[in-house]
């Protein structure tokens, strides 16, 4: 019974993600595990509980990496999947943790935010210890209620909810006395708290392109030449002061005399500011992914090299030495070390790279750092036709709400799109296909709570739910249900 429990948490917890997106679940995703840990006594079976949840739902949520590993990393299909299946085996260990303190935190009459904390201080840890995707609380972008955090606390804020409510179900079907159900009159203040900005009139536009390149092209001078003219093409002929191309899965050296003239050339006669993802290298020729800024006099005017590199992506992490990368530069990516905001027309933008979009804390940096717009460049041509796009667009949309920017997702081949400041998407391209479009945005200088504060709640919640599991180990275990 015990087994089962876990393993439907984790299957509710796929289910509220794309590509299913029952998002309606995620206030009782947790509750059958949470249940599953009450029962259990020992320690070591709630931690194996724990780590089978983890384990399926990273299999779930995640399965698109075993493609890209076979298909874009060149691994034996069998090689691939063994990689895979040790990736879900290492971030089961997060689940693992949840379910073996948990049984003991749920002793105490005060386990609806014992428990809350805990599943919320343990998220917070993904991206500290590995691989950060999908938050729970990212299952609440289109609920207009919980969103209402976002700006103060977060996506763990909402996580936070969603457990405490996942917590208060269990404890009802464990019939607990209802008096512990008290602590969900908390809840009451989100009706109280700032209403989602309402969709506002765009007041300034920008140029978004989507080149739609073959993420698996074999580069020759004619092929570069030709993917210039139709980026060439795509460019001009707008009146937008920012043109932006994506991170891209092409040549692009802006160290190049002759690919410093090509953007040189679109910026002035296009009299505009150009934003676009390319490769930079470090004093000792080492890549790095990079964003450049080119100014309508046709000069490089800004740098910002990514700082959170994607696993496997650009570089191997040491435990997979056997893992082929997916970017093709001779050696390993290394990470840039500062927060760059580049200054475009007496207004700040901001430009964080790809999958540093799950990274709440990292991404309000650049807002922290006074970006009126912040820009996500991204190629997410190698998630091949998987609901890793979606996944991705989400974790972007909560970065929106909790800086109050707006963003606009710029991809190779989809899903572009720009995103208010409540989080919702305003327009979108429509994927694999060569297409550019003026979007419209607002420039926005005011900066939220979260944005000056960052994770001080998960960090927080860390340590209190850690602390609740200490006490409740001293517990005796109350009686199975």
């Amino acid at each position: 019974m015990n087994f089962a429990l876990s393993i439907l948490s984790a299957l509710l917890l796929i289910a509220v993600f794309p590509r299913f997106n029952f998002n309606w679940l995620a206030p009782v995703a947790l509750t059958p595990i949470i249940i599953a840990s009450a029962r259990e006594a020992s320690w070591k079976m709630r931690a194996l509980y724990g780590w089978a949840a983890g384990f399926v739902f990273w299999f779930g949520v995640c399965y698109w990496i075993q493609f890209v590993l076979a298909v874009h990393g060149g691994l034996d299909v069998w090689l691939s999947w063994v990689s895979f299946f040790l990736f879900a085996t290492l971030k089961g260990l997060h689940m693992a943790l949840f379910a073996l303190l948990a049984g003991w935190a749920i002793r105490k009459w005060w386990a609806i935010p014992a428990i809350a904390a805990l599943w919320t201080g343990i998220e917070r840890t993904h991206g500290t210890f590995g691989f950060a995707w999908l938050d729970l609380g990212n299952a609440g972008i289109d609920m207009p209620l919980p969103t209402r955090l976002a700006p103060y606390i977060g996506v763990y804020g909402i996580s936070f909810v969603f457990a405490a409510l996942a917590c208060a179900v269990a404890l009802v079907i464990m019939r607990r006395p209802r008096w512990q159900l008290a602590w969900l009159g908390l809840l009451v203040v989100l009706p109280f708290l700032p209403a989602l900005p309402k969709a506002a009139s765009a007041t300034q536009s920008v140029r978004a392109v989507q080149p739609n390149i073959d993420t698996e092209t074999q580069w020759t001078v004619p092929l570069l030449q030709t993917e210039e003219d139709h980026l060439a093409g795509l460019s001009r002929l707008s009146p937008s002061p920012l043109i932006v191309w994506p991170e891209a899965p092409a040549p692009f050296y802006p160290e190049s005399p002759d690919f410093r003239d090509f953007v040189g050339q679109i910026s002035r006669h296009s009299n505009a500011y150009l934003l676009f993802g390319g490769v930079g290298h470090t004093s000792s020729t080492a890549p790095l992914n990079s964003a450049f800024l080119v100014d309508p006099a046709g000069h490089i005017a800004g740098e910002y090299d990514k700082v959170n590199l994607v696993p496997f992506g650009e570089f191997v992490p040491p435990p997979f030495g056997w893992v082929n990368r997916i970017t093709k530069e001779a050696g390993d990516f290394v990470p840039g070390n500062r927060i760059v905001v580049f200054q475009a027309g007496g207004h700040r933008v901001g430009s964080f790279i790809c999958y540093e979009s799950a990274f709440p804390d990292f991404v309000r940096q650049f807002a922290r750092d006074r970006s009126e717009l912040l820009v996500n460049l991204s190629n997410d041509g190698y998630f091949g036709r998987s609901a890793a796009r979606e996944q991705h667009l989400a974790l972007v949309r909560m970065r929106a709400a909790e800086n109050r920017r707006w963003i606009l997702r710029a991809t190779n081949d989809g899903i572009t799109a720009m995103i208010d400041p409540a989080g919702r998407v305003a327009e979108r391209l429509e994927p694999y296909r060569e297409l550019a479009a003026d979007m419209g945005f607002n420039y926005v200088s005011d900066s939220t709570f979260y944005t000056r504060h960052g994770d001080w709640f998960a960090w927080g919640s860390l340590i209190v739910g850690l602390a609740a599991a200490a006490a409740g180990s001293r517990t005796p275990i109350l009686k199975r249900v």
